[in-house]
């Protein structure tokens, strides 16, 4: 006698991966893209001379001031905010948001690479990339994000 075990079997049914929300993913990528831009960061004041620059009063050729770690710190913001915004912005607005400012971020990411020498061609390449591909399965996400109409989610949140 062969049994058959049915699609629908516990054990058929256990093993499959539970299906994670969109936001989720997107907060999930927003955080990983600020992991890796904060440690690239970090990592870049091993450089020979950054950090006596930075004792100098310059970062990249740039006076230390008020304004320019004003500027530092929106440019780290926009993706630190971009984890809470994706979790918590209805789905239209969501979208829209996620796609202007992944779609931004992917020359500013390469910019970092801007008056960088040979010698660092890989840090640079892979850190740059890595960013560049998280904002990638950012805006492919947010691309393919099934879109509800307004009819069906009026039903759907009356039920």
């Amino acid at each position: 006698m062969t049994r058959h075990m049915s699609t629908n079997s516990p054990i058929n049914s256990a093993s499959r991966d539970p299906q994670i929300p969109v936001q989720a993913r997107l907060a999930a990528a927003w955080a990983s893209f600020m992991f890796l831009y904060i440690y690239v960061d970090i990592l870049n004041f091993y450089k020979p001379g950054v950090v006596d620059g930075i004792l100098a009063g310059l970062v990249w050729k740039f006076d230390i001031s008020a304004p320019l770690l004003t500027m530092m710190l929106v440019s780290v913001s926009i993706p630190a905010m971009m984890v809470w915004l994706s979790m918590t912005l209805p789905a239209r607005v969501n979208r829209a948001t996620n796609l202007v400012v992944a779609s931004l971020l992917i020359p500013y990411s390469v910019f970092n690479a801007a008056g960088a020498i040979w010698e660092w061609a890989t840090f640079y390449g892979f850190s740059i990339g890595l960013e560049v591909l998280l904002l990638a399965f950012i805006l492919r996400s947010v691309w393919t994000w099934h879109r509800t109409p307004s009819g069906a989610a009026d039903v759907a949140a009356a039920a």
